[in-house]
C-alpha cells in the first residue's frame, strides 16, 4: 500500500495544482502583498489597481501591507506557486529569480523619472516581461515608480567615498547592490526589508538606502539621522501577477487586468512627483540633515567595476546599449 501511495503522489500533487489553479480562475477576492505601508508609494499603485479592477471586472482584492504575507522574496515564490495572486517588490527583489530584469539595477543605468518611463514602456522591457514569466512563473502587470534610493544612516554626514567607509550598511539581498557598495569600497550587510527597521533600533547596522517617500511612510526619521541625496538606483517595484493564476482569467479579465496595471503605474508615476518634494521637506522638518553629494568618483567606481559584471546575466553587453539607446545615451 505504501507503495502504491508513493508512486501516486506526483499524480496527486499535480491533481491538488490543477485543483488549486481551477479555484483561482473563479476567485473573485484576489491577495496583493506589499513590503510598504499604507503612505507608501506601493499602496498608491495597489489601491489605484484595485480601484480600476473593480471597474470593469467581477473581482475584488484586499491589500495586505507591511510583510504581512511574508517577506518580497518569500512572495516572489509564492505567486510562483499561485499560493498567492499579487505581489508588489522591490525590482531587486525579483533579479535572483529572473536575472535580465537586473538591468534596471546597474547601478546610473536610470537617471530620472523619465528614464524610467521610457524604459518600462519600451520594446525591451516587453522582452523583460516575457522573461519573467518563463524564468519564474510570474507576470509584470504594474510600476510603482518610487525614486531614488537616497542612503541614510545615524552616525554622520555622507558627503564623499571616504565618508562612508567606517559605516555598517544594509543592502538588499542583491548581488548587483552588493557589488556596488564593494565597489565603493565597504562590504554591505545584506538583510530581508522586514528585519530592516529593528536592524537600525539596535545599531545592528548604521544605515541603508531607500526612496524618499518611504523614508518618511516608514517613519525612519525615528532611528536615522542624515540622508546623502545619492543616484545609484532608482527604485522601480513592479506588481507580479502568477501567471497561472492570469492565465486562469478569461480574456475580458485578462484584458482589464492588464489596464488596470497600466492605470496603476501612470498614478505611480504622478504620486512619485507630486509627494516626493514634501516627503524631503517632512524629513528636515522633524529633524533629518540633507546632504548633497559630488558623485563623481561614485559613478566612475560602480559603472567600471560593476557593469561588466553583470552584462552577462542581464542579455548580454548589446542588451546594456539597447537600453542606453532607449535612453537617449552613449553606447558603451
Amino acid at each position: 500500500m505504501r507503495k502504491i501511495v508513493k508512486k501516486k503522489a506526483p499524480s496527486i500533487l499535480l491533481g491538488c495544482a490543477l485543483l488549486c489553479s481551477s479555484f483561482a480562475s473563479y476567485a473573485e477576492n484576489f491577495q496583493i502583498a506589499l513590503g510598504g505601508g499604507e503612505s507608501s508609494g506601493q499602496y498608491a499603485l495597489a489601491s489605484k489597481f484595485v480601484e480600476e479592477l473593480k471597474k470593469n471586472t467581477s473581482h475584488n482584492a484586499k491589500i495586505f501591507v507591511n510583510s504581512q504575507l511574508g517577506s518580497e522574496q518569500d512572495t516572489v515564490s509564492d505567486v510562483a506557486l499561485a499560493s498567492l495572486d499579487f505581489s508588489v517588490i522591490a525590482i531587486n527583489n525579483l533579479t535572483p529569480f529572473s536575472p535580465s530584469v537586473g538591468i534596471y539595477t546597474l547601478p546610473y543605468m536610470l537617471q530620472s523619472v523619465d528614464d524610467g518611463v521610457k524604459l518600462t514602456e519600451s520594446k525591451l522591457s516587453e522582452e523583460l516581461v516575457q522573461n519573467t514569466i518563463r524564468d519564474t512563473n510570474v507576470r509584470i502587470v504594474g510600476w510603482t515608480f518610487s525614486g531614488f534610493r537616497v542612503l541614510t544612516n545615524s552616525k554622520k554626514p555622507v558627503k564623499s567615498l571616504a565618508d562612508l567607509q567606517d559605516l555598517v550598511i544594509r543592502v538588499p539581498k542583491n548581488e548587483i547592490m552588493i557589488d556596488t557598495y564593494k565597489a565603493w569600497g565597504i562590504n554591505p550587510t545584506p538583510m530581508a526589508w522586514a528585519e530592516l527597521f529593528t536592524a537600525l533600533q539596535q545599531g545592528v547596522v548604521d544605515g541603508q538606502d531607500l526612496a524618499i517617500i518611504d523614508i518618511e511612510s516608514q517613519k525612519f526619521y525615528e532611528i536615522q539621522k542624515y540622508m546623502s541625496n545619492i543616484h545609484y538606483n532608482f527604485l522601480l517595484e513592479p506588481m507580479i501577477m502568477s501567471e497561472t493564476v492570469f492565465q486562469n482569467q478569461s480574456k475580458e479579465d485578462q484584458a482589464a487586468i492588464l489596464a488596470a496595471g497600466k492605470a496603476a503605474t501612470l498614478h505611480s508615476v504622478n504620486f512619485l512627483r507630486e509627494k516626493e518634494a514634501s516627503a524631503k521637506a517632512s524629513l528636515i522638518e522633524k529633524g533629518m540633515i540633507w546632504n548633497e553629494v559630488d558623485e563623481t568618483q561614485w559613478i566612475e567606481k560602480a559603472k567600471s567595476k560593476v557593469w561588466p559584471t553583470y552584462f552577462e546575466s542581464v542579455g548580454g553587453k548589446g542588451k546594456v546599449n539597447e537600453a542606453l539607446r532607449i535612453l537617449g545615451r552613449e553606447e558603451i
